[in-house]
C-alpha cells in the first residue's frame, strides 16, 4: 500500500510527459519543428533545473559539477542510443526491416551546429577553470542567438501532419487563435503537471536509492538526473517507437543537451551568488575539470557524429558502450576520455579526406552554407 501512495508522482509524470509531447507535436503544424522541440525541452528539463538550482543554492560545489555532467553524459551515452534500438526493434519488428541509421531533417542542422558553439565556449570555462556571471550572460546569449534563428524555419507540411495524435489532429482543425490558445493549454497543462510532481518523485526515489545503499555523489550524478530527465526520455522513446519520427526523438534530446550546456550551465553561477549573498566564481578543482573534459569531449562526439545528420547502429553501439563502462568502472573515465578524442580526431580526419578528394562536406556544413553562406 505504501509503493502504490508514493508512486502516484510517476503516474503523473508519465500523463504530463505524453500531453507535452502531442502540444510540441501540434505546435509544428505553426511554427519550425526544431523551435517546438526547444520549448518542449524546457518543460522537460524543468526538473533538472530545479534539482540544480537546490545544489547550486546549498553551495555544494563537487555536487552541481556532479548533477551537471551526470545529466549531460546520460543524453549522450544512454539517452540518443536507447532511442536508435528503441527505433531499431519497434519498427524493425513490425516491418521485418531492421535500419541501420536514423536519417536526421534538414533543418535539424542548425541544432547540431549549436551544439559545437555551446561545447566550444565550455571549453574555454573548462581551461580557466571557473564558472562565472559573465560566462552565464554568454551562454544564455548562445541560446538566445539559437531561438532567434530558429523562428524562420518552416512549420510541417501536410504528410507530417497525418502523423499528429488524435489530439493534434482536433486542434488543427480549428481556426488559428484557438488552435495556438489549445497547444498552449496542452504545454501548460503538461508542465504544470509536472512541475508540482516531479519533486515528490525524486524525494520518493531518493528515499527508495537510500535503502539501497547508493552514496550521495553517485545518486547526484546518475540518479538524479535519470529522474529529472524522465519526462523528456518517455517523449523521446515514444516518438523513436513510432515510424517517421525517430528524428523527432534524437532532436528531442539534443535541444536538451543545448539546453543543459548553456541555459542550466548559465543558471548555476547566478543561484549560487545569491545564495552567497556577495560576487564570487564557481571554481574547479582537479577531479571537477575531469569530469567536465570527460562530458565535453562525450557530447563533441557526439556533435562530430551528427554532422552528416545521420545516426547510425555502429555509432550507437559503441556510444552506449563507452559510457556503460565509465558508468560502472569508474576507473576507466580517464582512458574513456582519450578514446573519445581518438574517436573524434578519426572522425574530423575521414571528413577532411572526404572533402580534399571529392569535394563532399557534411551535410549540416553544406546546409548551414546553403542558407546563411550565399547571403554574406
Amino acid at each position: 500500500m505504501e509503493f502504490v501512495l508514493e508512486s502516484w508522482s510517476l503516474v503523473v509524470i508519465l500523463l504530463s510527459a505524453f500531453v507535452i509531447g502531442w502540444a510540441a507535436e501540434t505546435a509544428q503544424t505553426f511554427m519550425s519543428r526544431a523551435l517546438a522541440l526547444s520549448i518542449l525541452a524546457w518543460l522537460q528539463t524543468l526538473p533538472e533545473f530545479a534539482v540544480e538550482a537546490n545544489i547550486a543554492w546549498r553551495q555544494e560545489r563537487s555536487l552541481m559539477i556532479a548533477n551537471l555532467t551526470g545529466s549531460l553524459r546520460l543524453i549522450t551515452g544512454l539517452g540518443l542510443p536507447m532511442i536508435f534500438f528503441v527505433h531499431f526493434f519497434f519498427q524493425g519488428t513490425k516491418t521485418r526491416k531492421f535500419i541501420r541509421a536514423i536519417s536526421l531533417d534538414d533543418q535539424d542542422f542548425l541544432s547540431v551546429l549549436c551544439v559545437f558553439v555551446s561545447i566550444f565556449y565550455f571549453l574555454f570555462i573548462w581551461w580557466k577553470g571557473a564558472l562565472t556571471l559573465y560566462d552565464s550572460m554568454v551562454l544564455f546569449g548562445i541560446y538566445g542567438a539559437y531561438l532567434w534563428m530558429l523562428r524562420s524555419f518552416p512549420a510541417q507540411n501536410e504528410e507530417e501532419i497525418e502523423d499528429l495524435p488524435w489530439i493534434g489532429k482536433q486542434l488543427i482543425k480549428l481556426a488559428p487563435v484557438p488552435k495556438i490558445l489549445g497547444t498552449l493549454a496542452l504545454f501548460v497543462l503538461g508542465g504544470a503537471a509536472l512541475y508540482f510532481s516531479v519533486h515528490p518523485f525524486v524525494d520518493t526515489l531518493q528515499k527508495w536509492s537510500l535503502r539501497f545503499g547508493i552514496s550521495t555523489f553517485i545518486f547526484i550524478q546518475w540518479v538524479a538526473p535519470f529522474l529529472s530527465e524522465f519526462p523528456e526520455k518517455v517523449s523521446a522513446f515514444n516518438w523513436a517507437r513510432q515510424k517517421n519520427k525517430a528524428p523527432m526523438a534524437v532532436m528531442n534530446m539534443m535541444g536538451s543537451n543545448i539546453n543543459q550546456w548553456t541555459m542550466l550551465a548559465g543558471m548555476i553561477p547566478i543561484v549560487f551568488n545569491l545564495s552567497l549573498g556577495h560576487y564570487e566564481a564557481v571554481t574547479f578543482d582537479v577531479s571537477h575539470k575531469a569530469e567536465l573534459f570527460l562530458t565535453i569531449v562525450q557530447s563533441l562526439l557526439v556533435g562530430v557524429l551528427l554532422l552528416d545528420l545521420e545516426f547510425s547502429i555502429g555509432d550507437a553501439f559503441l556510444i552506449f558502450v563507452l559510457w556503460l563502462v565509465q558508468f560502472i568502472f569508474s576507473s576507466t573515465r580517464e582512458a574513456i576520455t582519450w578514446i573519445y578524442i581518438g574517436w573524434v580526431g578519426w572522425e574530423v580526419a575521414k571528413y577532411f579526406v572526404l572533402y580534399f578528394k571529392k569535394q563532399e562536406t557534411p551535410r549540416a556544413l553544406k546546409i548551414a552554407w546553403d542558407t546563411y553562406g550565399t547571403k554574406l
